[in-house]
């Protein structure tokens, strides 16, 4: 967030877990469990399949190789003390019928995301479950960006491997085989 909102923090009390909790069911997120943020999985592997079978790759500004190396991707989830997974079942025709589905999910994500540092947690960063897509037409680069301000990297952008972090937590996920099939999607809310 930017150092202009930090100002509103001074003298703010540190909301509760419980608190946190609240906001996220006022926020209609209800299916979400907390994590270690130790215990997120990040590996080299996740990135590669990024640079080597992800659209993605290079052509949007919140995706690799516009986010840090692995190890600094791994360092900088470790700095945190709670996480918060948060997961979403969706069935879809077709395959573009999910970005405007994640779309309005990631933006009240961010609502959240801006709540919780508002509330006294001013490290707090929201990993989105989908491709950025705020914007009809990305720039691909970072600095020319035109949502800098809103534009998050996806779990596996930051090289988690989504399916061993999930999976710690009992929730389902597997490779869809069909779009028949029901995705599982996950967003990480990293909170300090």
């Amino acid at each position: 967030m930017c150092s202009d909102n930090e100002g509103l923090l001074r003298g703010v009390k540190m909301a509760t877990k419980s608190d946190l909790e609240e906001k996220f069911l006022k926020k209609g997120f209800n299916d979400y469990k907390w994590i270690d943020p130790k215990k997120i999985v990040v590996s080299q592997w996740v990135r590669m399949k990024c640079m080597f079978g992800c659209p993605e790759y290079g052509r949007n500004a919140s995706c690799p190789p516009n986010t840090p190396p692995v190890s600094e991707c791994e360092r900088f989830i470790q700095e945190y003390k709670e996480a918060a997974v948060f997961h979403f079942a969706k069935k879809v025709s077709k395959p573009e019928d999910r970005h405007a589905w994640t779309k309005r999910l990631n933006l009240s994500l961010l609502e959240l995301e801006k709540e919780i540092f508002l509330s006294g947690y001013r490290k707090t960063f929201l990993l989105v479950m989908d491709s950025c897509g705020l914007c009809e037409q990305c720039t691909g680069n970072r600095q020319t960006c035109k949502q800098p301000g809103l534009s998050r990297p996806t779990p596996e952008g930051m090289a988690i491997d989504v399916f061993a972090t999930v999976s710690q937590l009992g929730y389902p996920i597997e490779v869809l085989k069909t779009y028949s099939e029901t995705m599982n999607r996950y967003a990480i809310l990293l909170i300090d």
